[in-house]
């Protein structure tokens, strides 16, 4: 994905709302409560780099490739980019993509944590969506307050981030899946976990 086509940008500024959402808008939503996963095969740069970067996780198929190449052009990024970026894989990683415009394999994307995952060519929807499966498995509740710590932790003092942890948790350990799934751990019904990636 390449996000927004260039011969439609210079026309972003005059359009009402349209510097308030961002030209995709729902990467602006940060209160999401359930997991997202990228799948990318291919291009994945400008807008359609910003898409994968507002996931969870990604998954790249061994021709993916990643940039800010409007950097050429000198249309920002406006879908979040700046901000999910330097959270993926840090601040001078981030800074690299973002100033440089350099086009980078999806072996050098590992390298830096922008994916999780490289699959064979054709393959990345695939993986994706048997970790989707995976993950929509597991108790959720548990799973979604874990995510919710993390993600609303990173912004907080490390006390304030184990105190949230512990408010969301209490709810978590009350959880009758939660229950029911231990049950059966004890009866010896131990579900398989996900295969690592081949």
């Amino acid at each position: 994905c390449s996000g927004a086509d260039l011969r439609d940008v210079g026309g972003l500024a005059s359009r009402p709302g349209s510097h308030e959402s961002g030209p995709m808008g729902f990467t602006r939503i940060t209160d999401i409560s359930k997991p997202t996963i990228a799948a990318v095969n291919g291009y994945c740069i400008a807008g359609g780099l910003e898409l994968a970067c507002w996931c969870d996780f990604r998954i790249a198929a061994r021709n993916a490739q990643f940039g800010v190449l409007n950097r050429r052009w000198g249309v920002p990024l406006i879908d979040g980019g700046t901000q999910y970026l330097p959270r993926i894989v840090g601040l001078s990683n981030a800074l690299y993509l973002i100033e440089t415009g350099v086009l980078i394999d999806a072996e050098q994307a590992l390298r830096m944590s922008l994916v999780q995952e490289i699959v064979p060519q054709g393959e990345a929807l695939a993986r994706a969506l048997e970790v989707a499966q995976a993950v929509s498995s597991y108790p959720q509740t548990a799973l979604r307050d874990d995510r919710r710590a993390a993600l609303e932790g990173l912004a907080l003092p490390l006390a304030e981030g184990i105190d949230l942890e512990r408010r969301l948790h209490t709810a978590s350990l009350r959880d009758p899946e939660m229950v029911d799934r231990l049950r059966r751990y004890i009866a010896g019904d131990r579900p398989r976990p996900l295969r690592p990636p081949s």
